[in-house]
């Protein structure tokens, strides 16, 4: 129920950002960006940490929030495409999200996530991957790779770690991921791409992206995107992907999955994504005619977060069996 609640909270202040967000796209000729002053990740107001792991039997979790900003205008009238780390309320946005997903991923876990100058989702609604792979890797990328940097040096100390992300937030997972040294691999127990793809470049750039095809397998990719039917696949975020896994029956073939008695999760192995019967996701808010429209993005963490809970505490005891008994 905590997690349904937190999920209805997010919805709302979905909406609510969009009502604020100013009625304007940057799209004028004359249009400059703003670029707000990058993060600080020794200043604690940059993070959301819960330390959880009393015992050091488990792992460490780094956490990368999803999108939250639409684009508004700098007090100079610029436009500005990011979110912007050092405004309370862009912080309070992320924070809904991180301590929702907190609920189930920090529990006996040490928990890490950053603030980011994550890209808005007017640059997703472009569907152009060229103007989305522009800012977010000359701003957004740079902040979430400083963020890891930082965790890996300060906090981490050699423990086991997973890395976890929803949809911006799981495209940088998949970027992290391309950037792990065979020490940072070995001690990566799986990384949840939630919400997001893993493209054939994905793999080619980094052959040690390799999908779960087990309930405990490790230094493995959970990834999934879930529709109400296949031509809902939204490309910007869903396709093309390889690899995809059903969280509720671990499988990754057609084998349908039964999750609180009234939904039915089917992985369709050739699209590769999650088709889901007897969910209703009229609530979810539409953004900008892109996404929450025949899919259901929007809820990706919070449908499946009983089983993602249970199975991250099982790859955790999968990894520490194989490495430390």
């Amino acid at each position: 129920m905590m997690i349904k609640n937190i999920f209805i909270n997010i919805c709302l202040a979905i909406c609510l950002t969009a009502a604020c967000a100013d009625d304007t796209n940057g799209s004028g000729p004359n249009a400059e960006t703003y670029i707000p002053e990058a993060p600080d990740y020794e200043n604690p107001v940059m993070w959301t940490i819960y330390k959880n792991d009393h015992s050091d039997k488990t792992a460490d979790v780094f956490y990368i929030p999803s999108t939250w900003e639409y684009d508004w205008t700098a007090p100079d009238g610029r436009i500005c495409h990011y979110a912007d780390v050092w405004n309370p309320k862009h912080r309070d946005d992320m924070e809904i999200e991180i301590t929702g997903v907190a609920e189930y991923m920090a529990e006996n876990n040490n928990f890490y996530s950053p603030f980011y100058r994550h890209i808005t989702l007017d640059t997703w609604a472009t569907l152009n991957e060229d103007t989305i792979t522009a800012r977010y890797s000359s701003v957004s990328l740079e902040d979430v790779r400083n963020a890891f940097r930082h965790f890996l040096e300060r906090w981490n100390n050699g423990r086991p770690f997973i890395l976890a992300g929803f949809s911006q937030g799981g495209k940088s997972v998949v970027e992290l991921m391309k950037t792990l040294c065979p020490e940072e691999r070995e001690r990566l127990v799986a990384a949840y791409v939630m919400g997001y793809k893993i493209t054939p470049a994905d793999t080619v750039a980094a052959p040690w992206i390799k999908g779960a095809v087990k309930e405990s397998d490790t230094g493995v990719v959970i990834c999934y995107n879930s529709v109400s039917d296949v031509k809902y696949v939204k490309p910007i975020v869903a396709a093309p992907n390889v690899m995809s896994i059903n969280p509720v029956n671990w499988t990754t073939d057609d084998t349908p999955a039964i999750l609180n008695d009234t939904i039915t999760v089917t992985l369709d192995p050739e699209v590769k994504v999650l088709v889901l019967k007897g969910f209703d996701g009229s609530y979810l808010p539409n953004i900008l005619g892109v996404l929450n429209v025949g899919d259901y993005h929007g809820a990706e963490p919070w449908i499946y977060s009983d089983c993602l809970k249970e199975n991250i505490g099982k790859r955790i005891e999968a990894y520490r069996n194989k490495n430390f008994e």
